[in-house]
């Protein structure tokens, strides 16, 4: 990999954009290897929670613009399908929990990826923008859909016209993502949430997943016909079992992600 740096250790798959120099802006090549690395992630048993960061003082910035304007650019239409469509895609189907670490800012389509991410959490100092209006273009990477649902219409409205910079304080305060800690605790605080993670009932954690994503667009009836399906499925696990026989013998449960 040129522009990820990625590594799995105990249960643990973590994935750092690499291109700090121009505050991990996405080129073709970058998106690529994002999606390469996050197709592991799905079918790698050994992974069990993953976690998506930045390097150096950004999280992501979006596009690389100088790529998207040279004069061998592919059109905007091929970019926004090929590069971050697959990317958005790709983390709602892994059924393994994908946090999204934001140590940095997260701009454009870098905080729409953010976003679709199941847990946000985000240091103290980073910083969430929906950069698009500032260049007439409207928020893609998924950002009309998850982020009208996080926050509102609304206020998803206002900081998609205004392109207004929210703070991590204000996106945790507005629901937008789940926690924010201080900048010298970031890295501590990120490494026991996917830890505990990483050590829980992962299958449960994947329908968990199937199940939100489909009451983005089911209604009560059809959620609750979901519901019973899927909880069939979760009882059936060999972690299902551990975990009562745990509650039954009044120990901690020993979950191995089946």
């Amino acid at each position: 990999m040129e522009h990820i740096n990625f590594n799995i250790s105990n249960g643990i798959a973590t994935i750092e954009l690499n291109r700090a120099d121009v505050l991990n802006s996405f080129n073709r090549k970058m998106a690529l290897e994002l999606q390469e690395v996050l197709a592991v992630c799905e079918t790698d048993d050994l992974v069990r929670a993953i976690v998506l960061t930045g390097s150096g003082r950004a999280f992501c910035a979006g596009q690389d613009l100088a790529e998207a304007i040279a004069k061998d650019a592919l059109p905007i239409d091929q970019i926004v399908r090929e590069h971050y469509n697959p990317i958005v895609l790709k983390i709602r189907n892994i059924e393994k929990p994908v946090i999204a670490a934001v140590n940095g800012v997260a701009a454009g389509a870098g905080a729409n990826l953010a976003l679709a991410c199941d847990i946000v959490i985000a240091a103290e100092n980073a910083s969430f923008i929906q950069s698009f209006s500032n260049i007439g273009l409207i928020p893609d990477s998924g950002g009309t859909f998850f982020l009208p649902r996080l926050i509102g219409m609304q206020r998803a409205t206002a900081l998609m016209f205004l392109a207004e910079k929210v703070s991590a304080a204000q996106a945790v305060q507005m629901g937008m993502i789940y926690a924010s800690y201080p900048a010298e605790e970031f890295a501590v605080a990120t490494q026991k949430l996917v830890e505990k993670l990483a050590s829980m009932p992962t299958k449960g954690f994947g329908l968990t997943k199937r199940a939100l994503n489909a009451s983005l667009s089911s209604d009560l009836n059809q959620q609750l016909k979901i519901e019973e399906t899927l909880q069939l499925a979760a009882a059936n696990t060999i972690d299902n079992k551990e975990g009562i026989n745990a509650f039954l013998e009044k120990r901690k449960a020993n979950f191995i992600g089946k």
